[in-house]
């Protein structure tokens, strides 16, 4: 696990400077590169412990999918460990400064494992473009953690974003979206599960 500790910002403003696309909502777009944040929020101490890779099942390479909110609470607490708060998920990605994406300003095309066009086979079944967490290390974040954007969405518990669950996915998965590490999606049940769904479990710090 990897040691998260710090000043959080609460509220953030982030403005983009270049967009891929013109967005029909900014919250939902592609951004090539930001403006450095303002946080706009009140501040507060957080301190915990994150998994550096998003969970990978006994005996497979790639990370797990097809997992519900209420499966992956199940898994974290079978390891000890607990579902992540959306805060706490924020933050690990993020850092101090607050960045839009875990490695900076910048959109990082090619260093995380999002952007990818061709989403169906030939049969139209959705293409599994998973990736082995460890195998892209320069998607990492200010704390150390990896694949906090792109690879598979990851469930948290939510205490930030609005929504009718407890439940929120944040990071996206491998297709072209916003891949950031503010947003959140919050319309999905706690016991959906799709391809994309995965986990990444959070601690107390000791």
């Amino acid at each position: 696990m990897s040691a998260v500790y710090g000043s959080y910002c609460t509220a953030v403003k982030q403005v983009c400077l270049k967009w891929m696309e013109p967005p029909p909502d900014p919250e939902e777009g592609r951004c090539l590169k930001f403006s450095p944040s303002t946080c706009v929020g009140p501040r507060r101490d957080l301190r915990f412990c994150i998994d550096t890779d998003e969970y990978t099942a006994p005996g497979d390479k790639l990370p797990l999918a097809q997992t519900s909110w209420t499966d992956a609470k199940r898994i974290c607490d079978g390891r000890g460990r607990r579902l992540c708060l959306e805060s706490e998920w924020n933050f690990a990605c993020e850092g101090g400064d607050s960045l839009p994406y875990p490695t900076g300003l910048e959109r990082p095309i090619g260093r995380c494992n999002f952007d990818q066009l061709r989403l169906l086979d030939d049969r139209g079944a959705v293409r599994d473009l998973r990736k082995r967490s460890r195998s892209l290390d320069e998607c990492t974040s200010p704390f150390g953690v990896r694949n906090m954007v792109g690879n598979v969405d990851e469930w948290t518990m939510r205490d930030v974003t609005n929504g009718p669950n407890r439940s929120a996915l944040k990071g996206g998965w491998w297709m072209a979206a916003r891949n950031r590490c503010r947003p959140a999606t919050t319309a999905h049940g706690e016991h959906f599960r799709d391809f994309e769904t995965g986990i990444r479990c959070c601690a107390d710090a000791g």
